[in-house]
């Protein structure tokens, strides 16, 4: 099954990041090489937030993601949420 983890970001998150960007790149690294986290990125124009494509048997990967993330624990997302998404084609 695959879940997709939506970001709403704060107004100008771009600029704000800064200090927590490379913490927040090797988490994703990491959920990444475990074979959890099969794509992210950043919603743009405007840039309001992001989406992560997860895959496993349930929501858990995603939200510990998200609950370990720095950009929510520093109040750059002000909100988040686990999706199912039930793909018909593709891998």
């Amino acid at each position: 099954m695959h879940y997709i983890l939506f970001y709403k970001a704060v107004e100008n998150y771009i600029e704000k990041r800064a200090p927590y960007r490379e913490e927040h790149l090797k988490l994703i690294e990491s959920f990444y090489s475990q074979g959890d986290l099969l794509m992210a990125g950043a919603l743009d124009d405007p840039a309001t937030g992001g989406a992560f494509i997860f895959k496993g048997d349930s929501t858990e990967k995603a939200e510990e993601f998200a609950n370990k993330d720095p950009y929510v624990k520093n109040g750059l997302i002000t909100e988040w949420e686990v999706r199912p998404w039930t793909v018909v084609i593709g891998s």
